[in-house]
């Protein structure tokens, strides 16, 4: 059995000493504590690490930032919400606030799907060498949706433009076709123009002299395993001729014309 001594766990007398090494017989070395005293200082991040002036800056402006968000956020909730006892009483803030930059055109808790296809139609009055003709109905959701369908990236103007024109100039007009407020004479220009750009595209050998929208309006059936019945006839809203004047063609149709 081997001693003490040979194990270097202590010398002769019986006392404790300091290990060794069995491959060279040389005492291990052993690293001293670092001093308490000689410790670096932790060091400090974010705004405990600043000054007292500075973090009482940085405390408001957060304060601030977080007010401003909430505030956003409570407007937009109350906006997309239903109608309830606040947006009644303070929907003209609500309003102020959100639009236009932060429109939005959902409503939250109750969505309102689409139960009908809405498609716009022209015909325009030609002036040419053999004299006037009406060209027949066009479809310009047709050409839209053309745009659409197989297009992995549709553009905004395909999916949203005659669409939200429409709806504008509806919304902006009464079953008479009369403006119910301030927007109904510019709704009025932008279907205009929105025609004569998407005529322009088209050769109908003389000079585009008047317009004529409508609108075809069909219920969505219903599917296959329902048995309610609902009708998919067309119902037309058809708008007065307009005669067309230079404010409502492109650019390049007005150089052209000068």
């Amino acid at each position: 059995m081997d001693s003490y001594d040979d194990r270097g766990v202590g010398d002769g007398d019986g006392s404790r000493g300091p290990g060794v090494d069995p491959g060279s017989g040389q005492p291990l070395r052993t690293t001293p504590p670092a001093e308490s005293a000689g410790a670096p200082a932790p060091v400090c991040s974010g705004i405990a690490g600043l000054s007292l002036p500075y973090q009482i800056v940085a405390a408001i402006g957060l304060s601030v930032i977080g007010m401003i968000a909430c505030t956003h956020l409570a407007m937009v909730f109350l906006h997309v919400a239903p109608s309830n006892t606040l947006t009644k009483q303070h929907g003209k803030a609500v309003d102020d606030w959100v639009y236009p930059e932060f429109e939005q055109n959902w409503k939250l808790f109750a969505p309102n799907p689409l139960q009908q296809n809405v498609a716009v139609h022209v015909r325009a009055e030609i002036a040419g060498p053999e004299g006037r003709r009406t060209t027949p109905w066009m479809s310009l959701s047709v050409e839209d949706n053309r745009g659409i369908r197989g297009n992995f990236l549709p553009s905004h103007i395909h999916q949203n433009q005659l669409r939200r024109a429409w709806d504008f100039y509806l919304n902006s007009h009464d079953i008479q076709n009369r403006p119910n407020g301030l927007r109904g004479d510019l709704s009025e220009r932008y279907i205009r123009r929105i025609v004569m750009l998407r005529l322009g595209e088209h050769d109908y050998g003389g000079t585009v002299e008047r317009i004529q929208v409508r609108s075809e309006v069909r219920s969505v059936a219903a599917p296959p395993w329902s048995t309610e019945k609902i009708s998919t006839k067309p119902n037309y809203r058809v708008l007065p001729w307009w005669t067309v004047t230079p404010a409502d063609l492109p650019e390049s149709a007005k150089e052209a014309v000068k």
